[in-house]
């Protein structure tokens, strides 16, 4: 009877009250914003047969505007998650002037309409803007082309980047790299061995949040991209284009597709960082403080 009772009693109050109806409130707003948009946009897809689903999803133009999309997706995030750690460690490690400045200024993006930067980023490098002007001589074109689309998703991908590692190199412990530095580990040692494996797990949590943005974007790009069919279309402006034709199944196609690819990328990429984050910890478990276990690290290196 004791265990009976010990195993079904009550909950304790908690210290914050009111857990069940914000419990209720949580779900209910994560319901009307996300899963019912999301399940009318199954259902309307729904309304399909399986080939006119396939000519939805798998014409030759919607075919090219799949591969300029998740190509420049990719390529946007892996290059801002290269430049954004930069900036992140120089804003972190180094003081110089206007620093608060170039601080704010990472987070323009966010800020700024879409549309608008857009058509900043089409008069920049366009062929008589600020910079394209020097640039078309050298055989590069950059507005109205793939490579413009790059460009723009770069942009307002950077500061999901900065954002993510920079408060992880603020609370990162300097007597690590002065404990590798006293066994006689190079800088480069010491940045690899040390300072990387515990920002790899931001560092991939902002390339996520960087690949998912370039994915939905639509604002920025259309305005760089040149909209060519088959060569700088797209997803966005095909699900848009589809709607303006009053083709909301079809839209919703599209839609199912690039929210399932993307599920399973952001997927994979979560789990990629789930594994070093439980690897780092079995480490540090198995081998104690992560002092010394940076330390037997670097040791057998150096020797």
């Amino acid at each position: 009877m004791t265990t009976f009772r010990s195993t079904f009693r009550l909950r304790k109050p908690s210290a914050l009250p009111g857990f069940g109806i914000t419990l209720g409130i949580t779900v209910a707003y994560l319901s009307l914003v996300v899963l019912i948009p999301l399940a009318a946009t199954f259902l309307k897809t729904a309304t399909l047969d399986w080939s006119q689903f396939v000519r939805a999803v798998w014409s030759p133009r919607v075919i090219a505007s799949y591969r300029l999309t998740f190509t420049a997706a990719l390529g946007a995030a892996l290059i801002n998650a290269v430049f954004g750690f930069l900036l992140a460690w120089v804003l972190v490690r180094y003081t110089f002037p206007f620093k608060r400045l170039i601080d704010a200024l990472v987070d323009l993006p966010f800020a700024l309409p879409t549309s608008v930067a857009g058509i900043s980023l089409a008069a920049v490098y366009a062929g008589n803007g600020w910079i394209g002007q020097f640039l078309e001589p050298l055989g590069l074109k950059v507005a109205f082309t793939p490579l413009g689309v790059l460009v723009a998703l770069t942009f307002i991908g950077l500061p999901f980047v900065v954002r993510t590692v920079q408060p992880v190199l603020e609370d990162f412990e300097r007597e690590q790299e002065e404990a590798a530095a006293c066994l006689g580990a190079s800088r480069w040692l010491t940045f690899r061995r040390v300072v990387l494996p515990a920002l790899v797990p931001a560092l991939l949590t902002g390339f996520a949040l960087a690949f998912a943005r370039a994915l939905g974007e639509y604002g920025s790009v259309i305005f760089i991209a040149g909209n060519v069919p088959m060569k700088s279309e797209i997803t966005s402006l095909l699900i848009i284009t589809k709607l303006e034709q009053y083709d909301y199944a079809g839209a919703t196609a599209l839609a199912v597709v690039m929210l399932c690819v993307s599920f399973v990328m952001l997927l994979l990429i979560n789990s990629l960082q789930w594994y070093l984050q439980r690897r780092t910890s079995r480490g540090i478990t198995s081998g104690g403080a992560p002092h010394a276990v940076a330390g037997a690290t670097i040791a057998g290196d150096a020797q």
